[in-house]
């Protein structure tokens, strides 16, 4: 009988072990990345959770990085719009790394690419002064905006990322092609089939950030 005690009571004390184990969570989540962008991120059209930043976030779980993934980007943001906003959002999300993802809208409204370079600047400024590290993330206008310009917009992503030695993501829909499958009706949103490829451009770049 004192056997099939000791026996019991050792038995309750692995099976609670166990349980404990099961029910704590794999992953315990120190550090905040804080995407700031536009529709492109905000996952304009899309159902909630296929947007790549949620794609991220499961890619951060599946390899075990301890990363929680915070989305403040809004459709139609421009980067005077996103200025306007990004300190609060700093003191909101408290973030260990921001991915800042604007300036689509302004090309397509045709304002000025050295004002959004200035905006967008000013952005990495503040990201800076708190000790936050900038993934920077570039885009490319449509070709019937005129060579010129084009060249213009494209080149304030790459000479902000040189200047400020910024990891850089030039250009978030790289390798999408102009396939009917990866664009919606609109023709300048993504679809879901398309978050996969945008989510892999940001993360080429990402990783080795997240493993210094």
């Amino acid at each position: 009988m004192q056997r099939f005690h000791k026996r019991s009571k050792w038995f309750y004390i692995l099976l609670a072990l166990v349980i404990n184990s099961y029910y704590q969570p794999a992953i315990a989540y120190s550090k905040t990345i804080l995407v700031f962008g536009d529709s492109l991120s905000a996952g304009y059209g899309l159902e909630r959770g296929q947007e790549w930043p949620s794609l991220l976030q499961k890619r951060l779980a599946a390899k075990r990085l301890p990363y929680t993934v915070i989305n403040h980007s809004i459709s139609g943001e421009t980067s005077s719009g996103g200025l306007s906003r990004f300190q609060q959002s700093l003191q909101q999300a408290k973030p260990d790394l921001v991915v800042l993802e604007l300036g689509a809208n302004d090309g397509l409204r045709g304002l000025s690419p050295k004002a959004m370079r200035q905006n967008l600047q000013s952005m990495i400024d503040m990201a800076r002064e708190r000790d936050i590290q900038v993934v920077l993330v570039g885009m490319h206008l449509p070709s019937n905006y005129g060579e010129a310009y084009t060249t213009l917009f494209h080149r304030q992503f790459v000479q902000l990322a040189r200047q400020n030695q910024l990891p850089f993501v030039p250009f978030l829909m790289d390798r999408l092609g102009a396939g009917l499958k990866m664009y919606q009706s609109d023709g300048l949103h993504p679809t879901a089939g398309a978050q996969p490829q945008m989510m892999d451009n940001v993360w080429q770049v990402l990783e080795p950030v997240l493993r210094p």
